[in-house]
């Protein structure tokens, strides 16, 4: 008797349904912690005398959580060197991101790339790292968009909406909002854990941060926590095999 291959399925959007609610699903986690910490963030941003046009035309363009924090933190008008040089150490860490995001981009054009590349923020360099290593150093730009829109969406919106109840809400601290930022960065390590030495820098940044904001006045412990961070990295690069 000859064997007789089954037939393929068809290619119907509805079969392919799965792979959206997957990406959703995926993100969810992040979109939940992103309500509260960019409402919070939106919060602190209108307190230090931001409008509700500001603070979304702000995280809109920037797309960057922990430098706008920084930002948010060291806000004065017009904005002062350190802050400036705090927020361009904090976003260089997108180079090491995305080149590390190159593989995946390769041989597609640049009129794609470059949306992608700005839409990049922690959260979906993540989601897209971990997708990276289950196709094998593949990744589909329709999967990325579907993690990375939403994600920015809800990042602008809570942001708009925090700047306009924060007046109302005063201190947004006793809320726990400022828990938000640390809670979302400790589950992406969590999630993208491989072994102690590749956490070395988070460690070391958040231990001279920490110290800093004990024994240094002001907002020190954002450039300090930034370079003991990246000191490090290069360190470890340095002596990788």
């Amino acid at each position: 008797m000859s064997s007789v291959d089954s037939p393929s399925p068809p290619d119907l959007p509805l079969l392919r349904a799965p792979s959206r609610v997957a990406r959703l699903v995926g993100c969810g986690p992040d979109h939940a912690g992103f309500r509260a910490l960019r409402a919070g963030s939106g919060a602190q941003a209108a307190q230090k005398g931001m409008s509700v046009v500001e603070v979304p035309l702000m995280t809109g363009l920037n797309f960057g959580g922990g430098s706008e924090f920084a930002a948010v933190a060291l806000w004065s008008s017009p904005p002062h060197l350190l802050l400036i040089a705090a927020v361009t150490l904090i976003n260089s860490r997108h180079i090491l991101m995305g080149a590390a995001l190159a593989p995946a981009f390769k041989g597609k054009p640049l009129r794609q790339v470059l949306p992608a590349l700005f839409f990049m923020c922690d959260e979906v360099w993540a989601l897209a790292m971990q997708e990276m290593r289950r196709k094998g150093g593949v990744i589909s730009l329709r999967y990325y968009a579907g993690v990375a829109a939403p994600l920015y969406l809800t990042w602008v919106v809570c942001t708009a909406i925090g700047a306009a109840i924060g007046p109302v809400l005063g201190d947004v601290t006793r809320f726990g909002f400022d828990m938000a930022f640390p809670a979302v960065f400790l589950v992406m390590l969590a999630g993208m854990w491989s072994g102690l030495r590749a956490a070395l820098p988070w460690i070391a940044s958040l231990i001279a941060a920490g110290l800093s904001v004990l024994y240094l006045p002001g907002a020190w412990y954002v450039p300090v926590g930034t370079l003991t961070g990246l000191g490090v990295a290069l360190l470890l690069a340095d002596r990788a095999p």
